[in-house]
């Protein structure tokens, strides 16, 4: 795949990631991205230690361990199964608002009730945008809300990486 087009791809599954409300193109799973995913999680480490949190282990380590039971789960749940490349490349895309979310960290303390409330929103919109690219890429008609709640426990652990 030229270069070109392989930019024009990972624009259109950040920009999914975005708006969760919109309905996801299922074309735009066929070709797995993982620098993408890596991009994301390099500056969610990098917008934690804005803070003062070295945490690189940490998100590599729950990345895996999401990445793997969402694998499991998700092949358990679909009629097609599905590829460990397109799991980490959806987990990873979808925690952009979790990026944001720290770095806001860095600029106002999340202890707080506004901090709740952001810290709430940013798992509900990672997990909103995960399910929803995972539903559309796998067929999975009418299943969003079953493949978001394994995605929240996922983004809520992260959150948690940030809050604390």
């Amino acid at each position: 795949m030229n270069h070109a087009l392989r930019l024009k791809l990972q624009r259109k599954q950040t920009l999914a990631v975005l708006n969760p409300l919109k309905q996801a193109d299922h074309t735009i799973m066929q070709d797995t991205d993982l620098a993408g995913p890596l991009v994301f999680c390099l500056a969610f480490g990098g917008t934690l230690m804005l803070s003062g949190k070295l945490s690189f282990g940490y998100i590599y380590g729950i990345g895996v361990v999401g990445c793997l039971a969402m694998y499991t789960l998700l092949n358990l749940m679909s009629m097609t199964g599905v590829s460990v490349g397109c799991i980490i490349s959806v987990l990873g895309y979808c925690l952009l608002p979790m990026v944001i979310l720290s770095f806001s960290a860095a600029l106002l303390s999340l202890q707080g009730m506004l901090g709740i409330l952001f810290t709430v929103l940013a798992v509900i919109w990672c997990s909103a945008s995960a399910s929803k690219l995972f539903v559309s890429a796998l067929s999975m008609d009418h299943q969003q809300p079953l493949v978001a709640y394994p995605c929240a426990l996922v983004y809520g652990v992260f959150a948690l990486l940030t809050v604390f």
